[in-house]
């Protein structure tokens, strides 16, 4: 097994294991679920009430730069749109001569399935990528991206994100399940 192998099965399992399995039956009601009062997520075009929002689409993320203190808690939407675009997909399109993929021009996914076909589609490209890294590639910085560390800094660094906001997802199932101190709801 090359070392860029291993790298990518640290992911690959928690992705197989834990992350992917727990999105199974996500449904639109979770996916937009909003546990607090403003809450950022993704929303119709023209009804955000963040300082901004980014997207190309009829759907769009709520976003500020800079960011407020402290930051808003975010939906399950919110969360894989940041997945997909910011963690995967510009590293995507960076450094394994993807698309570019850009938060002000993504087409955000308006449904909980749409979304997770986004994910698996940018997973599965960044898994691949990841792959195909020769030694060479992993200790020098990337050709592109604005990145100026190692290669392999940045594949872990993607790895500890994914982990990070997959849990953060997880987290909020387990919340939508028990609200109200309810019987949980299957999934």
């Amino acid at each position: 097994m090359t070392r860029s192998e291993r790298i990518a099965d640290q992911l690959d399992w928690y992705w197989r294991k834990n992350l992917r399995p727990g999105l199974d039956g996500l449904t639109d009601e979770e996916y937009f679920w909003e546990p607090v009062r403003g809450c950022w997520s993704i929303r119709p075009r023209g009804t955000s009430a963040a300082p901004m929002s980014e997207g190309s689409g009829e759907w769009t993320m709520d976003f500020a730069s800079p960011g407020p203190v402290p930051a808003p808690v975010t939906t399950i939407a919110w969360r894989l749109a940041h997945i997909i675009v910011s963690c995967l997909g510009y590293r995507v399109g960076w450094y394994f001569d993807g698309q570019d993929i850009e938060s002000e021009t993504f087409a955000y996914a308006g449904t909980a399935d749409e979304a997770l076909k986004q994910l698996d589609e940018m997973y599965g490209r960044w898994n691949t990528g990841v792959r195909e890294l020769s030694d060479a590639d992993l200790e020098n910085p990337p050709k592109t991206g604005p990145e100026p560390f190692p290669m392999e800094n940045r594949v872990l660094h993607v790895n500890r994100e994914l982990i990070h906001h997959g849990a953060e997802i997880s987290l909020l199932r387990d919340l939508y399940r028990w609200q109200d101190g309810a019987v949980p709801r299957p999934i």
